[in-house]
């Protein structure tokens, strides 16, 4: 059964991200590189982190104007990612760029098109933050909505909270990916995260890829909190 688990490297470090990386080889289903990571490191951080042999999560959100999208879309697609994604607020022409830009790039350079997927709403905010932006809520409405957009637009999936990801699932069908972070064993440790739920609870509202960062990162041996979590869920 696949490794449901994408572990997040949530750090500007490349030796220690490339250090982790190796030890969660065969425990996790792959990695996730950020923001923080990709600014300090860029694309030679990404081809260092590859060398683990682990299918990378590029979550970079891009969020533009569609030529501009494209563009970076493509960009990415020489790294070879399993995952990228962008927002879906930038709405379905940059979408659509976006998921051309990615399969055009792949059948050129003879490689395995990613999945491109759109974040709906970020697990850091709640109904209060959404309306403070101006979006309509409730967010469980929000989320959808943008799914349902993401879906017509020609991409393969969501990120959504998994408080969110029964409504996702049930709206756009089994095959549409649903990445899920905001996932806490130990529930009471929310961190940064408003909208969370367990490993179990996520894969049972429908998530296809679950995204943990500190509660493998930061165990004392993360290789094996990783292992622990894939058990519950029938993983490896």
């Amino acid at each position: 059964m696949e490794n449901k688990i994408f572990a997040a490297l949530d750090t500007t470090n490349v030796e220690e991200a490339a250090a982790l990386a190796k030890r969660l080889k065969g425990a996790v289903g792959g990695v996730k590189l950020g923001l923080e990571f990709f600014s300090a490191n860029g694309a030679a951080g990404v081809q260092t982190i590859a060398r683990a042999g682990l299918p990378i999560f590029l979550d970079l959100k891009f969020h533009d104007i569609p030529n501009t999208v494209a563009g970076a879309v493509r960009a990415l697609v020489k790294l070879r990612p399993k995952i990228i994604n962008v927002h879906a607020a930038g709405g379905p022409a940059m979408m659509r760029a976006s998921a051309k830009a990615a399969t055009e790039a792949a059948e050129t350079l003879k490689t395995p098109r990613p999945l491109v997927i759109a974040v709906t709403v970020l697990t850091s905010m709640d109904n209060d933050d959404l309306n403070a932006v101006g979006q309509q809520g409730p967010i469980s409405d929000q989320v959808i909505r943008l799914a349902r957009l993401t879906q017509d637009s020609g991409l393969d999936g969501v990120v959504c909270s998994p408080q969110e990801a029964a409504g996702v699932r049930a709206a756009c069908g089994p095959d549409f990916k649903l990445i899920v972070p905001g996932i806490r064993p130990n529930l009471s440790l929310s961190n940064d995260q408003k909208r969370t739920s367990s490993p179990s609870e996520a894969v049972s509202a429908g998530a296809d890829y679950l995204v943990i960062g500190r509660p493998i990162t930061k165990a004392p041996d993360p290789a094996a909190a990783a292992r622990a979590m894939a058990a519950t869920l029938g993983g490896t």
